[in-house]
Formats: C-alpha cells, structure tokens, sequence
C-alpha cells in the first residue's frame, strides 16, 4: 500500500519513529517518508542514520501549529500521528500545554489531513486512554474520540480516514520500567510501586504491525488493540536482577495499579479477530456495519482487556531471552 507512496509520521523522532521509519522504508519503498517534529535536536542525530536515503526528509513543525502542518502535508497520502505530551507527572504539572498537544494539535491535524487530501490517517493512543486516571489518559481518550469522529466531517469516495492504535508502554524504551531497573540493578535494591502490579508486554516491533495492519484494514473510526502478553512487576524485576531486594515504594499519583486497553463500557462495540481486538465508532451506527466488523466475533457486554485479566502471560525466561537480544538497544529509543 505505501510503495511509491508519501508518508508523514508527526513526532517522529521518538522512540515508535526511530523504529518505523526503518522497517517501512525496508518493507513497502515509499517515495517519501517524512519526519515532522519540533525537537532538531533529534532530527539532527536522526538524519545521521539516513543521510544516503534520499527518500527520507525532515520537517521542522509543531502539531500546535496548523499553517506549519498545512505546509507540511502537502502532497502527502498517508499520515501516523505519533506526537503527544505523554510522561504522566509532566502533563499534571504542565496540564495547559499537554491540552495544546494532545487535543488542539489532533483536532489541527484532522482539520489539514482533510482539506489536503491526505487518504488514511492512524494516531497512536494508550492504555491511559480507557477509563483514564490522570490528565494524560483523560487528553488522549478525547484525541480518541476526535479522531474517531473526524470520518464525519470527510465526506466522499476519496475522504479521509482516521483509525487509531492502542498499546501501553514499550519494552526497552526510556519510558518503560526495564531500562530504569537495569541501570539501578547494581545497587541490589528494585523500587517497585507494588507487587500485585501487572503490565502489558509490547515490542516496537509489534507495534509497527499493528499500524500496518490498521493502513490496511480501517474502513474508519475503529479503534485497534492488539493481542500482547502480561507480567507482574515483580517478575519483571526478578527478570533484570534476581537477586535484587524489591522495596515497595507506593504507586504515584494518576498510576494504574494494572493496565487497561479495553474498558467495560466498549464491550458492547467490541469486536475479537485472531491477533487484535476492534473497538467499532458508537456514533452514526457504525458499531453495526458489515465492513468495519468484517470476520469479527463480537465479545462479551462484560468484557475487558486489563493486564491483569489476560489469558496471556510472559515468563521470567522469556524477558530475560529478549533482554540479551537487545541490549544494546534497550533504553536508547
């Protein structure tokens, strides 16, 4: 679907970025591939990586800023919205600028997608996003929703269209909780918040699937969840230093004591497929529509997708294995 084609990825230098960009310039051959973001910093160090691939180009731009995206998305046919203010305790000290990013940047990237013609748009979410404890969950249900609904204000054979993605934290990126452990392991105490935790288990890797996968198949407003493995957090710290102390320091405020993807109240729109879940638009009866269900087979009205509740589970061993394997990577994206 991409080859020969122009693709723009908002915030994509971060750590969804740096793993994207390469695996869809090796898998479809884009003409373009461009990386809009405000950090140039991170372009900078970026480009280095891909200073002899003429099909990768740089935009300096702010998703605040709807002239600079207009501009942007000029000729461009496919767009991943990756951009958001999303460290937890940052956006409650910071709540005015994580509204700017995460609601007014998604509703002035709907508002140009549609007047530039761009074909299919995909925004990246989070678990934070179902029943939303704390200010970052609570903008990005709404950039959810307004994505969702963004199929509404595109009207056509041609519109655009929105589908989103929903994963929690990666493994090994700055964000999750491997990297913190392994650079603390040496001191032979683990701080963890408490011990009947659990998380969701997510590779970059898995994650670029799961976009490719909603290029391909959105009609539009489906929300994708896909099908990823739990762990305790005291395994997972057993995981990185086994012989460490674990020392129960508390959860903070807005944390989740596990992760959910899927909430009570989306079952009734909820559709299962053998690696994924769907979450179907509520509005205009698209829950409904043969095309967006396709082969689904609709859950339970009591269902829920949580860390806790997954039938799924990954072992000790198994971090372990992945841990060795990347290494060198683990905490650097």
């Amino acid at each position: 679907m991409f080859t020969n084609s122009t693709i723009l990825i908002t915030g994509g230098t971060g750590s969804f970025g740096n793993t994207f960009v390469p695996m869809t310039l090796e898998k479809y051959n884009p003409k373009k591939l461009i990386i809009f973001s405000r950090d140039e910093m991170k372009q900078w160090e970026m480009a280095k990586k891909f200073q002899n691939d003429k099909r990768v180009r740089f935009f300096i731009g702010d998703v605040r800023d709807k002239d600079r995206l207009y501009r942007a998305l000029d000729g461009v046919d496919y767009v991943v919205h990756a951009a958001a203010t999303k460290i937890v305790p940052t956006a409650e000290y910071n709540p005015f600028e994580c509204v700017k990013t995460n609601i007014l940047g998604a509703m002035n990237l709907i508002d140009a997608c549609i007047d530039q013609g761009v074909k299919r748009v995909v925004a990246l979410s989070t678990d934070k996003a179902s029943s939303p404890a704390n200010l970052y969950g609570a903008t990005k249900l709404a950039s959810d929703k307004l994505f969702v609904a963004g199929n509404s204000y595109a009207s056509g054979k041609d519109a655009t269209r929105f589908s989103v993605v929903r994963y929690g934290n990666v493994m090994g990126s700055r964000g999750s909780v491997i990297p913190f452990f392994m650079s603390i392991a040496d001191n032979g105490n683990l701080p963890i918040t408490d011990e009947r935790m659990t998380r969701f288990m997510i590779t970059l890797e898995q994650g670029v699937d799961l976009v490719w996968h909603a290029f391909e198949d959105m009609v539009g407003g489906e929300i994708y969840v896909k099908k990823i493995p739990s762990m305790k957090i005291t395994d997972i710290a057993k995981a990185v230093a086994p012989d460490a102390h674990l020392e129960t320091v508390g959860i903070r405020p807005g944390e989740k004591l596990h992760e959910q993807m899927i909430g009570e109240e989306d079952a009734l729109y909820t559709y299962e497929y053998p690696q994924h879940f769907k979450i179907l638009p509520a509005i205009h009866q698209w829950s409904e529509d043969p095309a967006r269900i396709n082969d689904g087979i609709k859950v339970s009205p009591e269902f829920t997708y949580s860390s806790n509740n997954n039938k799924d589970w990954m072992t000790i061993s198994q971090l372990q294995a992945w841990i060795q394997n990347n290494a060198s990577m683990v905490g650097k994206i």
